[in-house]
C-alpha cells in the first residue's frame, strides 16, 4: 500500500517527517476505510486517485471556496464518489446515514 501512497502534488496526503499527519480521529478513519475497501478490491487505486484528483480540482476552481482547505475532506468525498460510482452505495446513502448519525445524542455510544 505505501508504493501507492508515494505521490506527489496535491493529491499526495499530508505529511510530516515521511509520516502521515491527521489532524482528526475522522480523518485516520476515513483514510482507513478507503484503503480498506481497495484492498477488498471494492475499487482500483486509479479509480480512487481520479477521483480524489477531481474533487481537489473543484475545490481550486471554485469561485467561492467558502470551505477552507480540508484534503480529507476531499479524500472521504473521493470515496464516497467511487462508492457511488461502483454502486456499493450511493451518495444519499451516506448522506441519509450521516443525519441520522448526527441526529443522536451525544454520548449515546458510550452509556452503561
Amino acid at each position: 500500500m505505501s508504493a501507492l501512497l508515494d505521490i506527489d502534488g496535491t493529491a499526495a496526503p499530508p505529511r510530516a517527517n515521511g509520516e502521515l499527519v491527521f489532524s482528526e480521529p475522522w480523518e485516520s478513519r476515513a483514510f482507513g476505510m478507503a484503503v480498506a475497501l481497495y484492498e477488498a478490491s471494492a475499487f482500483t487505486w486509479s479509480q480512487f486517485q481520479s477521483a480524489l484528483i477531481a474533487r481537489i480540482a473543484a475545490w481550486e476552481n471554485a469561485l467561492d471556496q467558502d470551505r477552507p482547505w480540508s484534503y480529507y475532506q476531499h479524500w472521504l468525498a473521493a470515496l464516497e464518489d467511487v462508492l457511488d460510482e461502483q454502486g456499493t452505495v450511493s451518495c444519499d446513502e451516506v448522506a441519509t446515514r450521516a443525519l441520522t448519525l448526527a441526529q443522536r445524542p451525544a454520548g449515546h455510544d458510550h452509556r452503561h
